[in-house]
Parts: structure tokens; sequence; C-alpha cells
């Protein structure tokens, strides 16, 4: 299990290191092909630049804690909480399935690869997680945690669906993965 240590870095730092390392949510998992960061200060993007309860959160909370919102009200939004060099968020955006493939495609309406957890709406589907779950420590339980990965390719390129500060090169997936939600525009 990662320990919370990991979580202590930046939220750029920690995104990139995220991708290849296992998601574990249950009896489902999947290696992370996909993530952003984001920075509570100074990201307009982040949820921290306009919400009170955002900054709250952080300031209430321990790193690697899950962040879990509901997205124009129709997604739930896996992040993870960092602390410590900079504060901020990981925002999971897509797993390549690992276990758990018939429980994730039976809460999907058996969807198969990229339209199984490619994406950050689709991910939270498959693996079950909704609102009950904000606040989860993911770094005390062996059911909900990151499991460390092998070293991988892994790409930057601009945030997507996001309006602000989407040129940022802070989305990061792993190279040639076909579980990506979106291709990399850019290598890095």
């Amino acid at each position: 299990m990662i320990p919370r240590e990991f979580f202590t870095q930046s939220p750029v730092e920690c995104a990139r290191a995220l991708v290849g390392c296992e998601l574990v949510w249950g009896a489902c998992s999947g290696m992370v092909v996909e993530c952003e960061a984001y920075a509570a200060t100074g990201d307009p993007a982040c949820h921290t630049f306009t919400r009170p309860s955002a900054r709250d959160f952080v300031a209430r909370h321990r790193a690697g804690t899950a962040y879990v919102y509901l997205n124009y009200g129709m997604h739930w939004m896996l992040n993870v909480l960092t602390k410590g060099v900079e504060d901020g968020f990981v925002l999971i955006r897509a797993i390549e399935p690992r276990r758990g493939l018939r429980a994730m495609q039976k809460r999907r309406g058996e969807k198969t690869g990229r339209a199984l957890a490619g994406g950050p709406g689709r991910l939270t589907s498959a693996l079950g997680v909704t609102g009950v779950h904000h606040g989860s420590d993911l770094c005390s339980s062996a059911r909900r945690c990151f499991l460390a990965g092998a070293a991988v390719d892994v790409l930057a390129d601009g945030r997507i669906g996001i309006s602000r500060a989407a040129e940022l090169p802070w989305r990061f997936s792993l190279a040639g993965n076909s579980f990506v939600s979106v291709r990399p525009r850019l290598a890095a």
C-alpha cells in the first residue's frame, strides 16, 4: 500500500507518479493510466479557487484523503488530496481494469475497453464510487488504496474538460495505453 508520505509531494509530482500504480476499490482494481493535477493555491481550475468548502477540506484532512464531488449533477469525480510541498488534488481520470471486471461491467451496462473506465465519470461508475466515499482515507485500508506500480513511460499534456488553466501540462497518461480517456496532444 502506498504510504501517506507519497501524497506529501506537490500535486504535479504526485499525479505523474500515480500513473502505473494500482487503484484498489473493494473487490475491484485497475492500473491508473491517466490523472490530472490541481494546485490548491493560484490554480483557477481548482475547487479551492472559488469554493470555501474545498479550502476547508484541505485544512481539515490529511494527505491521501479522497475528495469526491458530483460534477454537473451527473458524475462523481475521485480525487486524492496532496499536502506538504504544495497542497492540491490529483483527479483520477482513467484506469485499466485489473480485478473485478464483471462487477465493473455490470455497473457500467456491460461496457468494455475504454468505455468501461476511460474517463473520470466512467471510472467512478465502474468502481461504485459515490459521495459517501468523500473524506475516505486512502492510506489506511487495503480495501481502498493505491499500490505501487512499475516504472512506466508517462506523457504530460494540457488538462481537459475545464475552461481555465487548461494549457498547463498537468494531465499525465500512460504512453500508448488504449484505456486513456483522450489521447494526449503533446508528448513530454
